[in-house]
């Protein structure tokens, strides 16, 4: 398929610059695969979707401040880090799922600067310069590189200091004081658990404890996976045929008893609703490793790429934010809906000044 044929036009004032007022009143576009139907709902009515013989699935990745603006350490000149994944102890690009992520003092990392970059290069952050960061080596990606971080305090105290919320490129920031509060708060899940993203799973960013409890007084059982969202979520896809896109790597890992669950809820007959792409990705990867399809404990990297025509073999139903023009992300969606009627729905989302991508409005599609 072309790249081309997942354009839409989107005004940018519906791109949203910040989230919602409060957490959970954010509308929701709900999208009935077994003949077109729209309803224009709220995030708080998904309980009426989700039956006690359904499970739902959440990513409790946590978001951490992983953008460094910093300088040279021995000339003049800015210097940006976004800090990507722990660096592997063999030298490869693959993330590996850990234990504290912040524990690493070697990772790899998207640099910007105004000059050109060399090993052996130290930048300085922070206020007292009291966190130095080495070029060690630049990896195949342009602009990537491994970098030795070293510091008397522990590097995850700095950048809960002076680390800044990694948000989306089209969430214009001026650097201000509150809109860092503001997105230490609202950039993350209220149920995130391990460190690891500089990206937030977006979907789960609409849930509140009154919606879960509400699932939960239904009989509706909720657990969890990992994936550590990366950066390439938001890379545009260049090539003209979708099949020639190559997706990042990103770290995953599915506990014992989300697999379980998952496998009795698919033998019952119950539909399995994951909660945004990433949730997806992570439960698709372990399941085309196995014959039968069902899903397996354990850890791992995923490049998946899900585009029509594709054959879910976990996901029944998803809830997700609005994408980007001829992203990925669409091109997920695309695969679960079908590409006529989600442009069709986005059509609508547009007409009906829906809130678009991270801080946005959402989309349940069952």
């Amino acid at each position: 398929m072309k790249t081309s044929q997942f354009w839409y036009p989107l005004p940018q004032q519906l791109i949203a610059q910040h989230p919602a007022e409060r957490r959970g009143t954010e509308r929701m576009l709900v999208l009935h695969r077994d003949g077109g139907i729209l309803e224009h709902r709220h995030i708080g009515d998904i309980v009426e979707y989700i039956t006690p013989n359904d499970l739902l699935v959440v990513n409790d990745t946590k978001v951490f401040p992983a953008r460094l603006v910093g300088t040279w350490a021995d000339t003049p000149g800015a210097v940006e880090v976004l800090m990507v994944a722990p660096a592997p102890a063999d030298g490869s690009e693959i993330p590996g799922f850990g234990g504290d992520s912040l524990s690493h003092l070697e990772w790899n990392c998207i640099l910007g600067s105004g000059r050109r970059c060399r090993e052996g290069q130290v930048a300085v952050f922070g206020p007292a310069g009291e966190l130095k960061a080495t070029l060690v080596k630049p990896l195949s990606s342009p602009g990537m590189w491994t970098v030795a971080f070293a510091s008397e305090r522990p590097l995850a105290d700095l950048l809960d200091e002076f680390g800044r919320t990694p948000v989306p490129p089209y969430v214009k920031r001026e650097g201000t004081s509150a809109e860092e509060a503001e997105d230490r708060e609202r950039y993350q899940t209220i149920y995130a658990r391990e460190v690891g993203s500089v990206a937030a799973p977006t979907a789960g960013l609409h849930f509140t404890p009154e919606i879960f409890a509400a699932l939960e007084a239904k009989g509706v059982r909720r657990v969890a996976v990992t994936l550590h969202v990366g950066p390439g979520t938001f890379r545009p896809v260049k090539a003209d045929n979708i099949e020639d896109h190559h997706m990042d790597f990103e770290a995953f890992s599915v506990p014992p008893e989300t697999a379980q669950a998952i496998n009795e809820c698919k033998a019952r007959g119950g539909r399995v609703f994951c909660v945004g792409s990433t949730t997806v990705r992570t439960l698709e990867t372990v399941a085309a490793a196995t014959e039968d399809a069902r899903v397996v404990a354990g850890a791992g990297a995923s490049d998946i790429f899900i585009y029509p025509p594709y054959k879910f073999r976990v996901c029944d139903a998803m809830l997700t934010n609005f994408h980007l023009p001829q992203s990925t992300l669409l091109m997920m969606v695309s695969a679960l809906a079908g590409r006529e009627r989600i442009l069709c729905a986005y059509a609508m989302a547009v007409r009906e000044r829906y809130k678009f991508f991270s801080y946005g409005d959402c989309m349940l599609i069952v």
